[in-house]
């Protein structure tokens, strides 16, 4: 096979291009891994270079996995297509064998012992947030004795004598044990350059030339690294989009890409803007961001037919929004788009927890999140399987506590701990919409795992997943819900570079679609939205912003209508979500039914023995009253 068949003029311009610093600025769904291998089997055919000369860097194993397998179709073998840290580590091995010790696999574990010394409340912080705190000074180069003045207007998970703390002792345990975490495969083999002329020589006179996937993710580290492997020789290719930067938190930075060109004049730089993934009109609305994004400019086109124009829809509540999001998902589905092909994308784990709920009262399938499968909910569990107390609300409620749940959180804890109490109120709430003084925790631990857990469906359909993990898939349909300001920009956000990393993560959730793309919203809209052109408003009762997908039973009714709106003042009262109230399939049912006693309205099903207690005598007055919506 032709290295350079079927490329488009830039794919190719970009693989001829065989010596020599390259920048290819890849757009989403570009074919940036086609350009990148055929640019490497070029660089062979054409006899530029031996393949056992070429080393290939990206950031992950899969993507590794993917440049190898793409290779040897090509018929390229012997050309080292690694990680940063695989490659980091087999040279160690190499040039330091009694340097290596055993590979910390992660450091949540080891943190996790640590903090468990801290004060209440912060030893209840999630160790993965303290993991995050310290990959991110160690991208920067930053050690434990350096961390407190090094952090300028950041803010750590906990306080920072506590948070210096757990660092020192992090290393300290951990150089006892003889272990290496994965950053510090990546400084000592910077130190070992920096150390060592000999090991400089050796390792350039194997490698010459030089492949960086994902460039737009590189941070000082891993870009100390590679200058190291280079040295004074400019045969580099990078390839990446700085609209998909988007960790920011682990020290990654677009401006190693962008200031490619600066720090190599007469680099061939290739934009690739063509676009096989999604149809005009998504791209057409994602392009709407460029202006705002920055960077170099890439405006996509589409190599794709067109499609339908994507969707936005503004709801009175989130319950009504995930409500008309299941129905949208049945009717893709009665239309032949599979399951596995839609995607719910929020900006975090809390917020998949919504629509676990509600895919699970739809019966659709589910896979990427699960409630029950992080840290809060995992420890309830175990605490109340067996659990014989019929008062399950002052139960839960105290577990929470002992947990370290604040009621009212402050605004900048890390996401982790942000999804944790989050995690932990749904708990209360749903502890207290179910106890009716009669069943256990231990019935409510099943209850849970009723709603909540995929079973054997993990495997398949609907996938849940937050925007950060949706980078580099695609799917058919993508929804988009929660476009609220402070969900995305996250209230967190407040610095100019962290909103436009926010804005970053919707250009990625808005280009993972190929056809299909919904965006919603139910409070505040995002400001995001009017940077897209779309038109919002402040949403109404929740009758009247549905999707018209088909209306349960008894939801066109003017029962429906006052019921709704009874509803929504009576969460609002008792702030919880409107579906702990009643879900709307079971208040769509009570309009229909129209009841007129206790007994009517308990034999309807989802009204259970608790909400006929709490809500019943509520309900038959407003069925015979002249409340209206």
């Amino acid at each position: 096979m032709d290295a350079l068949d079927g490329l488009n003029p830039e794919q190719r311009r970009a693989a001829e291009a065989v010596r020599g610093p390259v920048c290819i600025l890849a757009g989403a769904g570009s074919g940036k891994t086609t350009t990148v291998t055929r640019r490497i089997a070029n660089q062979v055919v054409t006899g530029a270079f031996q393949p056992q000369q070429i080393l290939a860097v990206t950031f992950t194993e899969k993507a590794a996995g993917v440049l190898k397998t793409r290779l040897a179709a090509l018929e390229v073998r012997g050309v080292q297509a690694r990680t940063f840290h695989s490659a980091a580590l087999a040279q160690l091995r190499h040039f330091r064998p009694g340097e290596v010790g055993r590979i910390l696999p992660a450091k949540a574990l080891l943190l996790r012992q640590i903090a468990n010394g801290l004060p209440a409340p912060f030893k209840f912080r999630p160790a993965a947030d303290l993991a995050t705190e310290i990959e991110r000074a160690k991208a920067r180069r930053i050690g434990p004795s350096e961390y407190a003045a090094a952090l300028g207007e950041h803010e750590p998970p906990i306080p920072v004598d506590l948070m210096e703390r757990v660092y020192r002792e992090y290393e300290r345990r951990k150089e006892e044990r003889g272990e290496l975490d994965f950053e510090d495969l990546l400084e000592r083999t910077v130190r070992l350059y920096e150390s060592d002329p000999e090991a400089c020589r050796i390792f350039r006179e194997r490698y010459r030339a030089f492949t960086v996937d994902e460039y737009q993710d590189v941070n000082l580290l891993g870009q100390s690294l590679l200058e190291h492997w280079l040295g004074d020789r400019d045969d580099i290719c990078v390839v990446g989009d700085d609209y998909q930067s988007i960790y920011g938190f682990t020290g990654a930075s677009p401006e190693w890409l962008l200031g490619m060109a600066g720090r190599f004049p007469g680099a061939t730089v290739v934009r690739l803007e063509e676009s096989y993934r999604s149809t005009p009109q998504v791209l057409e609305l994602a392009n709407r961001l460029v202006p705002r994004l920055g960077g170099a400019a890439k405006v996509l086109h589409a190599g794709r037919p067109p499609g339908p124009e994507p969707e936005a829809h503004g709801f009175g509540s989130p319950d009504d929004e995930g409500e008309a999001i299941v129905k949208r998902i049945r009717a893709l589905a009665a239309e032949g788009t599979a399951l596995e092909e839609i995607a719910i994308l929020c900006r975090t784990n809390a917020r998949l927890a919504d629509f676990e709920e509600v895919l699970h009262e739809g019966g659709l399938p589910f896979q990427g999140s699960s409630l029950l499968g992080r840290e809060a909910a995992r420890r309830l569990l175990k605490l109340l399987d067996g659990d014989r107390s019929t008062d399950v609300a002052e139960t839960v409620r105290a577990r929470a506590e002992d947990a370290g749940w604040l009621p009212s959180p402050p605004e900048r804890l890390g996401e982790r701990e942000q999804t944790r109490q989050a995690d932990l109120a749904r708990l209360v709430t749903l502890a207290a919409a179910f106890d009716d003084g009669e069943r256990t925790g231990a019935e409510f631990a099943a209850d849970l795992r009723r709603r909540f857990d995929s079973g054997d469906e993990a495997a398949r359909g609907v996938n849940l997943l937050t925007l950060h993990r949706a980078k580099g898939l695609e799917f058919d349909a993508v929804f988009l819900p929660r476009l609220d300001d402070k969900e995305l920009p996250s209230r967190m956000a407040r610095t100019p570079a962290e909103l436009a990393e926010e804005r970053r993560l919707l250009y990625v959730g808005l280009t993972r679609a190929r056809t299909i793309l919904h965006l919603s919203w139910s409070k505040k809209p995002s400001p995001f939205l009017a940077e897209l052109g779309i038109a919002t408003r402040a949403p109404g009762p929740p009758s009247t912003q549905r999707m018209s997908t088909g209306p349960e039973p008894g939801m066109d009714s003017p029962l429906y209508a006052k019921l709704a709106l009874w509803r929504l003042e009576r969460a609002r009262d008792e702030e919880v979500p409107a579906y702990i109230v009643f879900h709307n399939r079971v208040l769509a049912a009570i309009a229909e039914a129209n009841p007129s006693s206790r007994a009517e309205l308990g034999e309807i099903p989802g009204v259970g023995p608790a909400k006929l207690d709490r809500y019943g005598d509520d309900v038959l007055v407003v069925l015979k009253s002249d409340f209206a919506p």
